[in-house]
This record gives structure tokens, C-alpha cells and sequence, in this order.
């Protein structure tokens, strides 16, 4: 039983950092109006060590949870989301001006990768099937 609150603990540590960061990023960076007119490097630098900064929150949060699928679950995601972004940015950046719905494309895999809802789903469904398995063997 020990391990479980530890597990939840470190599980809701996780969750707080994440939600601080989030707000703190739309707060500071997205809906301060005299931050818009930074230049674009700023901006793109800002919203890629955001997720960066959230990719590892989870990592190290996760990572020591006793289901190690999680983990793998999030590197994958947070991984194959960061290429995308990154592809874009660099091909946006070096070759050619992407379109606007693949800038909106990116802003929304960016979204996803470091909103609160991702790490609470994961969260739920391993709850859900942690209950299973613990129903399953009585």
C-alpha cells in the first residue's frame, strides 16, 4: 500500500508542475500581448523548451512509476510529436514557408504534447487497468 501513495504522490507532484508551466506558459508567453511581438526565433525557442520542459517532467514522474508502459507510452508520444514540430519548424525555417494549416497543424500536436490532459489520461487508464489486474487476481 506504501508504494501505491507513493505512486500517487509523485503522480500529482507531476500533475501540479505540469499545470504551473502550462498556465505560466499561456500567461507569460501566449496571451501577454507585448510578448507577441518578440521575434520568431524567441517564440519558436519558448514554445520548444516548454514541451522540452514538459517532456521531462513526465519522464522523470512516470519513469519511476511501477508500470513501465506508461513511460514508454509517454516517449513515444512526446518523441514523435517533438519530430513532427521540429520537422516543420526546421523545414519552415531553412527551406520554405510551411501554410497556415500546417503552422495550425503544429501548434496543435505542440498543444497536445504539453497540456495536462495527456498526463491525466494517461493517469486514468492506468488506474482503470490497475483495477482490473487487482480485481482479476482475487
Amino acid at each position: 500500500m506504501r508504494l501505491y501513495q507513493s505512486d500517487r504522490f509523485r503522480f500529482i507532484a507531476g500533475l501540479v508542475l505540469i499545470v504551473i508551466i502550462y498556465s505560466s506558459y499561456y500567461i507569460y508567453f501566449v496571451e501577454n500581448q507585448n510578448f507577441i511581438s518578440k521575434s520568431k526565433l524567441v517564440l519558436h525557442l519558448i514554445r520548444l523548451s516548454t514541451t522540452v520542459i514538459i517532456y521531462i517532467i513526465g519522464t522523470v514522474h512516470l519513469g519511476k512509476l511501477k508500470d513501465n508502459w506508461m513511460s514508454s507510452l509517454w516517449h513515444f508520444i512526446h518523441i514523435s510529436g517533438l519530430c513532427i514540430i521540429t520537422s516543420l519548424g526546421l523545414i519552415s525555417w531553412f527551406i520554405i514557408d510551411i501554410g497556415l494549416d500546417l503552422k495550425e497543424f503544429a501548434y496543435t500536436v505542440q498543444e497536445l504534447l504539453i497540456s495536462p490532459v495527456l498526463y491525466v489520461a494517461m493517469g486514468l487508464l492506468n488506474s482503470s487497468l490497475n483495477k482490473k489486474t487487482v480485481a482479476n487476481k482475487h
